[in-house]
Protein backbone atom coordinates (compact mmCIF):
# COMPACT_ATOMS: atom_id res chain seq x y z
CA UNK A 1 0.00 0.00 0.00
CA UNK A 2 0.87 3.72 -1.19
CA UNK A 3 2.27 5.67 2.09
CA UNK A 4 0.19 8.19 2.44
CA UNK A 5 2.23 11.48 3.99
CA UNK A 6 0.46 14.06 6.30
CA UNK A 7 1.08 17.50 6.77
CA UNK A 8 4.08 16.80 9.40
CA UNK A 9 5.73 14.24 7.59
CA UNK A 10 5.61 16.44 4.34
CA UNK A 11 9.35 16.35 3.52
CA UNK A 12 11.99 17.26 0.79
CA UNK A 13 12.32 13.92 -0.39
CA UNK A 14 8.60 12.59 -1.09
CA UNK A 15 8.19 16.38 -2.81
CA UNK A 16 11.66 15.73 -5.01
CA UNK A 17 9.86 11.61 -5.61
CA UNK A 18 6.45 12.87 -6.47
CA UNK A 19 7.83 15.61 -9.40
CA UNK A 20 10.41 12.93 -9.96
CA UNK A 21 7.51 10.95 -10.89
CA UNK A 22 5.90 13.56 -13.04
CA UNK A 23 9.29 13.69 -15.20
CA UNK A 24 10.78 16.96 -13.65
CA UNK A 25 14.52 16.05 -12.99
CA UNK A 26 14.94 18.01 -10.40
CA UNK A 27 15.13 18.30 -6.38
CA UNK A 28 13.42 19.87 -3.40
CA UNK A 29 16.31 21.74 -1.12
CA UNK A 30 13.78 23.22 1.20
CA UNK A 31 10.18 24.76 0.94
CA UNK A 32 7.80 26.90 3.00
CA UNK A 33 4.21 25.89 3.93
CA UNK A 34 1.15 27.88 4.52
CA UNK A 35 -2.73 27.03 5.08
CA UNK A 36 -4.56 28.50 2.32
CA UNK A 37 -8.37 28.42 1.44
CA UNK A 38 -11.80 28.11 3.47
CA UNK A 39 -12.39 24.41 3.41
CA UNK A 40 -14.13 22.79 6.40
CA UNK A 41 -14.00 19.13 5.85
CA UNK A 42 -10.46 19.46 4.10
CA UNK A 43 -7.41 21.57 4.59
CA UNK A 44 -5.25 22.73 1.84
CA UNK A 45 -1.64 24.07 2.19
CA UNK A 46 0.53 25.65 -0.30
CA UNK A 47 4.11 24.65 -0.83
CA UNK A 48 7.05 27.24 -2.39
CA UNK A 49 9.80 25.31 -3.41
CA UNK A 50 13.72 25.78 -3.70
CA UNK A 51 14.61 23.70 -6.46
CA UNK A 52 17.73 22.20 -7.85
CA UNK A 53 18.45 20.66 -11.30
CA UNK A 54 16.56 20.89 -14.59
CA UNK A 55 13.84 23.49 -13.29
CA UNK A 56 12.48 25.00 -16.61
CA UNK A 57 9.24 23.15 -17.05
CA UNK A 58 9.02 22.13 -13.38
CA UNK A 59 6.80 23.81 -10.71
CA UNK A 60 7.73 26.34 -8.01
CA UNK A 61 4.56 25.91 -5.76
CA UNK A 62 2.43 23.06 -5.44
CA UNK A 63 -1.10 22.77 -3.37
CA UNK A 64 -1.19 19.66 -0.82
CA UNK A 65 -4.84 18.71 0.28
CA UNK A 66 -5.75 16.97 3.57
CA UNK A 67 -8.16 15.89 5.94
CA UNK A 68 -9.60 18.87 8.29
CA UNK A 69 -8.05 18.22 11.57
CA UNK A 70 -11.57 18.82 13.11
CA UNK A 71 -12.51 15.26 14.23
CA UNK A 72 -16.47 16.12 13.28
CA UNK A 73 -15.56 16.86 9.86
CA UNK A 74 -13.17 14.17 9.30
CA UNK A 75 -16.19 11.70 10.42
CA UNK A 76 -18.33 14.00 8.16
CA UNK A 77 -15.82 13.44 5.42
CA UNK A 78 -15.90 9.64 5.36
CA UNK A 79 -19.50 9.26 6.11
CA UNK A 80 -20.48 11.29 3.02
CA UNK A 81 -17.98 9.34 1.20
CA UNK A 82 -15.82 12.95 0.20
CA UNK A 83 -12.55 11.90 0.72
CA UNK A 84 -12.83 8.67 -1.33
CA UNK A 85 -14.83 10.68 -3.83
CA UNK A 86 -12.32 13.50 -4.12
CA UNK A 87 -9.18 10.78 -4.40
CA UNK A 88 -10.93 8.49 -6.69
CA UNK A 89 -12.16 11.37 -9.15
CA UNK A 90 -8.27 12.30 -9.81
CA UNK A 91 -7.27 8.62 -9.91
CA UNK A 92 -10.13 7.89 -12.42
CA UNK A 93 -11.87 10.26 -13.96
CA UNK A 94 -9.89 13.27 -14.12
CA UNK A 95 -8.58 11.69 -18.04
CA UNK A 96 -11.59 11.81 -19.68
CA UNK A 97 -13.31 14.84 -19.00
CA UNK A 98 -12.44 18.53 -20.53
CA UNK A 99 -13.35 20.38 -17.30
CA UNK A 100 -10.16 22.57 -16.61
CA UNK A 101 -8.98 20.78 -13.23
CA UNK A 102 -5.59 21.14 -11.52
CA UNK A 103 -2.92 18.75 -12.27
CA UNK A 104 -2.56 16.05 -9.82
CA UNK A 105 1.10 14.60 -8.74
CA UNK A 106 -0.02 12.19 -6.29
CA UNK A 107 -3.48 11.08 -5.13
CA UNK A 108 -3.96 7.84 -2.38
CA UNK A 109 -6.78 7.13 0.16
CA UNK A 110 -6.66 4.95 3.24
CA UNK A 111 -9.91 2.69 2.44
CA UNK A 112 -12.25 5.20 2.72
CA UNK A 113 -10.55 7.98 4.55
CA UNK A 114 -10.38 9.82 6.84
CA UNK A 115 -6.63 9.40 5.90
CA UNK A 116 -5.40 10.96 2.67
CA UNK A 117 -3.58 13.05 0.79
CA UNK A 118 -3.65 15.19 -2.64
CA UNK A 119 -0.41 16.66 -4.20
CA UNK A 120 -2.23 19.08 -6.75
CA UNK A 121 -1.09 22.09 -9.06
CA UNK A 122 -0.70 25.27 -7.85
CA UNK A 123 -2.93 27.97 -10.14
CA UNK A 124 -1.81 31.31 -8.87
CA UNK A 125 -2.56 33.93 -9.91
CA UNK A 126 -6.07 32.56 -10.11
CA UNK A 127 -7.34 33.48 -7.19
CA UNK A 128 -9.95 31.15 -4.80
CA UNK A 129 -13.32 32.50 -5.72
CA UNK A 130 -16.04 34.44 -2.72
CA UNK A 131 -19.31 32.71 -2.06
CA UNK A 132 -20.55 36.05 -0.01
CA UNK A 133 -19.72 38.56 -2.01
CA UNK A 134 -20.75 37.05 -5.36
CA UNK A 135 -19.24 37.14 -9.28
CA UNK A 136 -19.87 39.17 -12.29
CA UNK A 137 -22.28 37.91 -14.81
CA UNK A 138 -18.60 37.06 -16.95
CA UNK A 139 -17.20 34.84 -14.59
CA UNK A 140 -20.72 33.15 -14.03
CA UNK A 141 -20.71 32.47 -17.86
CA UNK A 142 -17.63 31.58 -17.92
CA UNK A 143 -18.10 29.02 -15.29
CA UNK A 144 -21.16 27.35 -16.51
CA UNK A 145 -19.88 27.01 -19.75
CA UNK A 146 -16.81 25.41 -17.96
CA UNK A 147 -19.54 22.53 -16.37
CA UNK A 148 -19.97 21.81 -20.50
CA UNK A 149 -16.57 19.86 -19.81
CA UNK A 150 -17.53 17.73 -17.41
CA UNK A 151 -21.10 17.12 -18.15
CA UNK A 152 -20.81 16.61 -22.12
CA UNK A 153 -18.23 13.94 -22.09
CA UNK A 154 -20.01 11.90 -18.71
CA UNK A 155 -23.75 12.38 -20.90
CA UNK A 156 -25.60 9.18 -20.06
CA UNK A 157 -22.66 7.40 -20.02
CA UNK A 158 -23.76 3.66 -18.79
CA UNK A 159 -20.14 3.06 -17.94
CA UNK A 160 -20.05 5.49 -15.09
CA UNK A 161 -23.02 3.27 -12.96
CA UNK A 162 -22.37 0.66 -10.35
CA UNK A 163 -19.42 2.69 -8.52
CA UNK A 164 -19.72 2.28 -4.85
CA UNK A 165 -17.93 5.43 -4.56
CA UNK A 166 -19.45 7.50 -6.73
CA UNK A 167 -22.96 6.70 -6.49
CA UNK A 168 -26.25 7.66 -8.16
CA UNK A 169 -30.07 8.58 -6.92
CA UNK A 170 -31.87 5.73 -5.61
CA UNK A 171 -34.18 4.50 -2.82
CA UNK A 172 -31.62 4.34 -0.41
CA UNK A 173 -29.31 7.38 -1.16
CA UNK A 174 -33.10 9.95 -1.35
CA UNK A 175 -33.99 8.38 2.21
CA UNK A 176 -30.70 8.92 3.47
CA UNK A 177 -30.50 12.94 2.15
CA UNK A 178 -34.28 13.64 3.35
CA UNK A 179 -33.62 11.88 6.65
CA UNK A 180 -30.23 14.20 6.81
CA UNK A 181 -32.34 17.60 5.78
CA UNK A 182 -34.99 16.33 8.54
CA UNK A 183 -33.01 15.76 11.03
CA UNK A 184 -30.98 19.01 10.71
CA UNK A 185 -33.73 21.21 9.56
CA UNK A 186 -35.02 22.72 12.81
CA UNK A 187 -31.44 23.45 13.77
CA UNK A 188 -30.98 25.29 10.92
CA UNK A 189 -34.13 27.14 11.04
CA UNK A 190 -33.15 28.12 14.82
CA UNK A 191 -29.57 29.04 14.19
CA UNK A 192 -30.45 31.08 10.55
CA UNK A 193 -34.53 31.65 10.41
CA UNK A 194 -34.46 34.51 12.21
CA UNK A 195 -32.47 36.28 9.53
CA UNK A 196 -33.86 34.87 6.67
CA UNK A 197 -37.85 36.64 5.07
CA UNK A 198 -40.82 34.39 6.10
CA UNK A 199 -41.03 33.35 2.82
CA UNK A 200 -37.71 31.85 2.34
CA UNK A 201 -37.92 30.13 5.78
CA UNK A 202 -41.14 28.64 4.65
CA UNK A 203 -39.79 26.85 0.99
CA UNK A 204 -36.77 25.91 2.93
CA UNK A 205 -39.12 23.88 5.42
CA UNK A 206 -41.07 22.91 2.86
CA UNK A 207 -38.65 20.86 1.70
CA UNK A 208 -37.80 18.62 4.02
CA UNK A 209 -41.26 17.04 3.68
CA UNK A 210 -41.02 16.65 -0.44
CA UNK A 211 -39.09 14.35 -2.43
CA UNK A 212 -36.08 15.60 -4.43
CA UNK A 213 -37.31 16.71 -7.58
CA UNK A 214 -34.81 14.05 -9.55
CA UNK A 215 -37.32 11.30 -7.78
CA UNK A 216 -35.41 8.09 -6.53
CA UNK A 217 -34.04 7.11 -10.00
CA UNK A 218 -31.45 8.32 -12.10
CA UNK A 219 -32.71 11.38 -14.11
CA UNK A 220 -32.84 11.22 -17.71
CA UNK A 221 -30.46 12.88 -18.67
CA UNK A 222 -27.63 11.86 -15.93
CA UNK A 223 -23.70 12.78 -16.20
CA UNK A 224 -21.31 13.53 -13.41
CA UNK A 225 -22.02 16.30 -11.36
CA UNK A 226 -19.40 17.79 -9.34
CA UNK A 227 -23.28 18.80 -6.30
CA UNK A 228 -20.95 21.95 -4.88
CA UNK A 229 -19.95 23.40 -7.75
CA UNK A 230 -19.89 27.30 -6.16
CA UNK A 231 -17.07 29.95 -5.96
CA UNK A 232 -15.06 28.74 -3.25
CA UNK A 233 -14.86 25.65 -4.93
CA UNK A 234 -13.57 27.64 -8.17
CA UNK A 235 -9.86 28.90 -8.90
CA UNK A 236 -10.47 32.33 -11.09
CA UNK A 237 -8.14 33.94 -13.30
CA UNK A 238 -10.02 37.19 -14.17
CA UNK A 239 -6.50 39.07 -16.55
CA UNK A 240 -7.94 36.24 -19.55
CA UNK A 241 -11.01 37.23 -21.07
CA UNK A 242 -13.04 35.40 -21.16
CA UNK A 243 -11.90 34.75 -16.79
CA UNK A 244 -10.32 31.44 -16.86
CA UNK A 245 -12.29 28.83 -14.47
CA UNK A 246 -10.88 26.14 -12.63
CA UNK A 247 -13.07 23.28 -10.56
CA UNK A 248 -11.45 22.18 -7.34
CA UNK A 249 -13.26 20.09 -4.01
CA UNK A 250 -13.81 17.01 -6.20
CA UNK A 251 -15.58 15.76 -2.74
CA UNK A 252 -19.04 15.38 -3.46
CA UNK A 253 -18.81 14.30 -6.75
CA UNK A 254 -21.74 11.66 -8.65
CA UNK A 255 -24.11 10.76 -10.83
CA UNK A 256 -27.33 12.86 -11.25
CA UNK A 257 -28.88 15.70 -13.31
CA UNK A 258 -26.72 18.13 -14.98
CA UNK A 259 -28.70 21.31 -14.86
CA UNK A 260 -28.50 20.71 -11.00
CA UNK A 261 -25.02 22.14 -11.15
CA UNK A 262 -26.00 25.61 -13.30
CA UNK A 263 -29.05 25.93 -11.05
CA UNK A 264 -26.90 25.67 -8.20
CA UNK A 265 -23.49 27.58 -9.18
CA UNK A 266 -26.04 30.32 -10.74
CA UNK A 267 -28.32 30.49 -7.39
CA UNK A 268 -25.26 30.54 -4.81
CA UNK A 269 -22.89 32.81 -7.22
CA UNK A 270 -24.87 35.52 -8.59
CA UNK A 271 -26.81 38.03 -6.52
CA UNK A 272 -30.55 37.59 -6.54
CA UNK A 273 -30.91 40.63 -8.98
CA UNK A 274 -28.68 39.87 -11.08
CA UNK A 275 -29.44 36.28 -11.31
CA UNK A 276 -32.79 37.38 -12.08
CA UNK A 277 -31.41 39.55 -15.05
CA UNK A 278 -28.20 36.96 -16.76
CA UNK A 279 -29.89 33.83 -15.80
CA UNK A 280 -31.83 32.72 -19.16
CA UNK A 281 -28.90 33.80 -21.19
CA UNK A 282 -26.14 31.90 -19.45
CA UNK A 283 -28.63 28.93 -19.22
CA UNK A 284 -29.25 29.34 -23.70
CA UNK A 285 -25.41 29.57 -23.72
CA UNK A 286 -24.71 26.33 -21.90
CA UNK A 287 -27.38 24.46 -23.87
CA UNK A 288 -25.76 25.74 -26.92
CA UNK A 289 -22.50 24.58 -25.38
CA UNK A 290 -24.10 20.44 -25.20
CA UNK A 291 -25.16 20.84 -28.11
CA UNK A 292 -21.94 21.88 -30.27
CA UNK A 293 -20.56 18.31 -28.23
CA UNK A 294 -22.76 16.48 -30.64
CA UNK A 295 -25.26 15.97 -27.88
CA UNK A 296 -28.44 14.93 -29.55
CA UNK A 297 -32.54 14.95 -28.40
CA UNK A 298 -32.43 17.64 -25.37
CA UNK A 299 -34.47 20.64 -26.53
CA UNK A 300 -34.31 24.01 -24.68
CA UNK A 301 -37.66 23.12 -23.41
CA UNK A 302 -36.50 20.29 -21.30
CA UNK A 303 -33.21 21.72 -20.38
CA UNK A 304 -35.01 25.37 -18.58
CA UNK A 305 -37.26 22.89 -16.77
CA UNK A 306 -34.27 20.58 -15.38
CA UNK A 307 -32.95 23.92 -14.49
CA UNK A 308 -36.10 25.31 -12.20
CA UNK A 309 -36.22 21.84 -10.90
CA UNK A 310 -32.07 22.04 -10.21
CA UNK A 311 -32.67 24.91 -7.80
CA UNK A 312 -33.26 22.37 -5.23
CA UNK A 313 -29.65 21.09 -4.92
CA UNK A 314 -28.46 23.98 -3.42
CA UNK A 315 -31.04 23.58 -0.32
CA UNK A 316 -29.73 20.05 0.35
CA UNK A 317 -26.07 21.67 0.54
CA UNK A 318 -27.17 24.10 2.79
CA UNK A 319 -29.48 22.79 5.17
CA UNK A 320 -27.21 19.38 5.44
CA UNK A 321 -23.52 20.94 5.52
CA UNK A 322 -24.22 23.85 8.06
CA UNK A 323 -25.29 21.43 10.76
CA UNK A 324 -22.60 18.77 10.36
CA UNK A 325 -19.02 20.09 9.61
CA UNK A 326 -17.18 22.09 12.25
CA UNK A 327 -18.91 25.83 12.88
CA UNK A 328 -16.96 28.61 12.35
CA UNK A 329 -18.01 32.58 11.63
CA UNK A 330 -17.26 32.81 7.97
CA UNK A 331 -19.49 29.36 7.51
CA UNK A 332 -22.32 30.98 9.36
CA UNK A 333 -22.13 34.11 7.41
CA UNK A 334 -21.65 31.47 4.13
CA UNK A 335 -24.60 29.04 4.81
CA UNK A 336 -26.80 32.20 5.61
CA UNK A 337 -25.97 34.08 2.45
CA UNK A 338 -26.36 30.44 0.15
CA UNK A 339 -29.76 30.12 2.38
CA UNK A 340 -31.38 33.64 0.89
CA UNK A 341 -29.98 33.22 -2.60
CA UNK A 342 -31.29 29.44 -3.23
CA UNK A 343 -34.48 30.04 -1.50
CA UNK A 344 -34.57 33.22 -3.43
CA UNK A 345 -34.34 31.16 -6.93
CA UNK A 346 -36.78 29.08 -6.15
CA UNK A 347 -39.12 31.18 -5.61
CA UNK A 348 -38.75 33.42 -8.43
CA UNK A 349 -38.93 30.65 -10.59
CA UNK A 350 -41.85 29.12 -9.03
CA UNK A 351 -39.95 25.93 -8.87
CA UNK A 352 -42.32 24.78 -5.86
CA UNK A 353 -44.64 23.60 -8.30
CA UNK A 354 -41.88 20.75 -8.16
CA UNK A 355 -42.13 19.68 -4.41
CA UNK A 356 -44.38 16.78 -4.23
Amino acid sequence: MTSIPTEATINNAWLTEQLNKAGHNVEVTGFTAKRIGTGQIGKCIRYELQLTGKTDNAPTSLVGKFPSDDETSRATGVMLKNFIKEVSFYQELQKRLTIATPKCYFASIDGEGPDFALLLEDLSPAVQGDQLAGCSVDVARAAVLELVGLHAPSWNDETLRGKDWLGEPDAESTELNRTLYQGNIDGFAERYGPKLKADELEIIRKVAGAAPPSGETLPDPFALVHIDYRLDNLLINETLSPPKITAVDWQSISLDSPLADVAYFLGAGLRSETRRQAEEEIVRAYHAALLETGIKDYGWDSCWTDYRKGVFAGFFVTVIASMIVERTERGDEMFLTMARRHARHALDLGSDEFLA
